[in-house]
């Protein structure tokens, strides 16, 4: 399981309660507890250096091609800047907050389809408008003047007052309207990601929060939201017709965190009854039971194209691309057995889509034509991470479709905002893009050179991303980090600096191999890559890390003996099947696992995830989660573990870390475990997340020493 992924607490009893006193006495401590607080002030240092670059959040170009807006992320918080095209250097700021509003985030910007006016969501108090205390709200600001020479005369209008959770807002076609993503009187963030709120009353009835498409009309002044699909559907990724009168969008019943992966694709006139066009579970052929994202309604408005794979999380898009018309009827598969996993996808005319989508290490825009199928040429194929900020993957375009924005990086290039344009060769890196901005010129990345990884295992093309030490020097002998991907249907991309709790650029920078392996359940390879590892987790794709390991003891000096394992969500679960499976590691660490399906199919709040990937539920098919269970295996671990996890974590419960360390300890194998305080799986407090490095740095090093 990756980030995008809710789980509760189903057994309250004596595992919670010795939690708690896991937290009163043991949970967690300062680092000086922990003691080595040298190495402390050694991945301070390390992680300031991390955040050296200016940071970037979402981005979108003009549909005339003449100017860019795009989010600025600060100490101050994030904020809207507006830049002619023509001369990217001369930016202004799109609202102005006053200084005593402290810090306050600007974001998810959309342009209107006639460039004029630029709608975002934020929660600043604006030059002339009342300030409310942190509330996000849909803006817009009407561009005139002589925008395009760097002129800019910018109106802004708070078009919203909402109470509650806003998100992505999207213009129609026309112009008039302004449809978002809106959770009314939400009471916490949305996701996996945030600490789950405390359990009580009607579990699964009381408290449930719905995600509903609104719609307000774009010239409104501070005007509630309209909701406009019913309160008995969440909805999760939605797309205007062409006629600007109807909404397509994949919604399920609530609780929306549970039931994504049952969702339905409908389609509704507004002010009309939803309509439901396709159920991936009631439909037969490759599609059954599986995940659909990412409606986009054809041009003529005749059809609807959507991605359709085995997703594990809601966010994490990957799989083929789909065509059903759009009043319903049998969706037929456009890509069938392409070597890729397609994110997000977009028309241009009637007879081509443009296709964003992982391919091996890299990230690869494509077009294709609906009609019979084909796909020419990439635009670019880039071994980089990139996207605009609104999806996984997505970029903003020009009407003419000449012309794709996006912000991007590498683990060599730290995060500007390129170009792309249609017609030319193929770019295979990102010096063969238009690079639009330089925020974050002369800035060097502090851990070693990277390259991508290819072998063979049981036939399988498998990719990784392996980063040498910083200082490397061939004539010494280093310890190598297998650090495991969350998912399992995601993938380890090259990307600026570091990345949750437990950081491959830290663990280089510190002086380590560090090798992100892209196995069997990854995106990248194709759907059939992507399904290889159900009903099969822990096996094939730790054979495929293994021979991945080798490959990489072939090419440089590490010593075998100092091969460490970790990973966070999926890979934290892999981290604790792998030690269970093999010697091969000499420490490891794990980050908010899973070890023991049985009792996890029972704790969490989202059992929907997981018939898709054992075949049904633990009640029917119990022998195929005991298979996968690190807990059933327990007595053949060696491998000394720190076991770590917040304790509200909705997605992988703690008690699954408790069962884990409990039982090693009772094996009598080093192991310890800390237990962070109103943490979700996504943590949020910046000491925590050191903490967490830290403890995983001594740990390899006491375990894994260098001789």
């Amino acid at each position: 399981m990756s980030d995008m992924r809710f789980v509760g607490f189903g057994r309250r009893g004596a595992i919670c309660a010795a939690l708690s006193c896991l937290l009163g006495f043991g949970g967690f401590y300062g680092h000086a507890q922990a003691g080595k607080t040298d190495s402390k002030a050694e991945v301070e240092s390390v992680l300031k250096g991390l955040g050296q670059s200016r940071g970037l959040g979402p981005v979108a170009i003009s549909p005339d091609g003449t100017l860019l807006a795009f989010v600025e992320r600060g100490k101050g918080g994030s904020q809207v800047e507006l830049a002619p095209m023509s001369d990217l250097s001369h930016t202004t700021r799109v609202t102005a907050t006053k200084k005593e509003d402290g810090a306050c985030g600007e974001s998810m910007v959309a342009w209107s389809p006639d460039s004029q006016r630029l709608a975002f969501v934020g929660n600043c108090a604006g030059s002339g408008q009342d300030k409310q205390e942190k509330q996000d709200n849909v803006y817009v600001a009407k561009i005139g003047g002589d925008a395009a020479h760097g002129k800019p005369k910018i109106e802004v209008e708070r078009v919203t007052e909402a109470k509650g959770e806003v998100g992505t807002p999207e213009f129609s076609p026309d112009g008039t309207k302004i449809a978002f993503l809106y959770v009314e009187n939400a009471t916490r963030s949305a996701g996996a990601l945030a600490a789950m709120k405390p359990w009580a009353g009607v579990i699964g009835e009381d408290g449930i929060e719905i995600q509903r498409v609104a719609v307000v009309d774009a010239n409104a002044h501070a005007v509630a939201p309209q909701q406009a699909t019913p309160a008995r559907l969440h909805a999760y990724e939605f797309g205007w017709s062409p006629d600007s009168k109807a909404l397509a969008y994949v919604a399920a019943e609530p609780p929306g965190e549970n039931n994504w992966w049952v969702a339905k694709l409908y389609t509704q006139v507004l002010g009309s009854e939803t309509k439901a066009i396709f159920a991936p579970a009631e439909v037969s052929g490759p599609m059954h039971g599986l995940q659909i994202a990412v409606p986009r309604w054809s041009p003529d408005g005749r059809s609807i194209a959507f991605i359709g794979g085995l997703m594990s999380d809601q966010g994490s898009t990957g799989g083929d691309v789909w065509l059903i018309p759009s009043e319903g009827g049998e969706a037929r598969d456009l890509t069938p057995g392409r070597k890729t996993s397609v994110a997000w996808i977009s028309w241009a005319g009637e007879h081509k889509l443009f296709l964003s989508e992982h391919a091996g290490g890299n990230s690869q825009l494509a077009v294709m034509d609906p009609s019979n199928g084909e796909v020419s040429a990439p635009v670019y194929s880039v071994p980089a991470s990139l996207g605009d900020g609104r999806m996984s993957m997505s970029l903003s375009a020009t009407k003419d479709d000449s012309t794709f924005v996006f912000n991007a990086s590498s683990l060599e290039h730290p995060s500007e905002i390129y170009a792309a344009k249609v017609g030319g060769q193929t770019a295979t890196s990102l010096a063969g893009l238009q690079q639009l901005t330089h925020l974050n010129d002369g800035v060097q990345p502090i851990w070693g050179k990277s390259e991508s990884l290819s072998w063979q295992n049981e036939g399988l093309d498998v990719q990784g991303w392996l980063l040498q030490p910083a200082h490397y020097d061939p004539a010494k002998r280093y310890g190598l980090i297998v650090l495991v991907h969350g998912g399992p249907a995601a993938a380890a991309q090259s990307a600026w600096g570091g990345r949750g709790s437990l950081s491959a650029t830290a663990f280089s920078a510190l002086g380590y191999f560090v090798l992100e392996p892209n196995p069997r359940g990854s995106y990248g390879q194709g759907e059939a890559f992507t399904a290889a590892n159900r009903k099969d987790f822990g096996y094939g794709d730790l054979r495929d890390i293994v021979k991945g390991v080798d490959t990489v003891l072939a090419k440089y000096p590490i010593d075998p003996g100092r091969v460490g394992i970790t990973g966070w969500s999926y890979g934290g679960f892999m981290t604790m099947f792998a030690v269970t499976q093999t010697n091969r590691f000499k420490a490891a660490v794990a980050g908010a696992g899973i070890s023991n399906w049985q009792s996890y199919y029972g704790e969490n709040s989202i059992d929907q995830w997981m018939t898709p990937y054992f075949g049904a539920s633990v009640y029917k098919e119990p022998a195929v989660y005991a298979k996968s269970s690190a807990i059933n295996y327990i007595d053949k671990i060696k491998t000394p573990t720190l076991v770590v996890v917040g304790d509200r974590d909705g997605e992988c419960p703690a008690p699954q870390s408790f069962e884990f360390w409990h039982a090693l300890r009772d094996e009598g194998v080093p192991t310890r475990l800390v237990v962070y305080p109103n943490e979700g799986h996504g943590f949020v407090n910046p000491d925590h997340r050191t903490d967490v490095l830290v403890r995983a740095l001594d740990w390899f090093a006491e375990y894994m020493p260098a001789k």
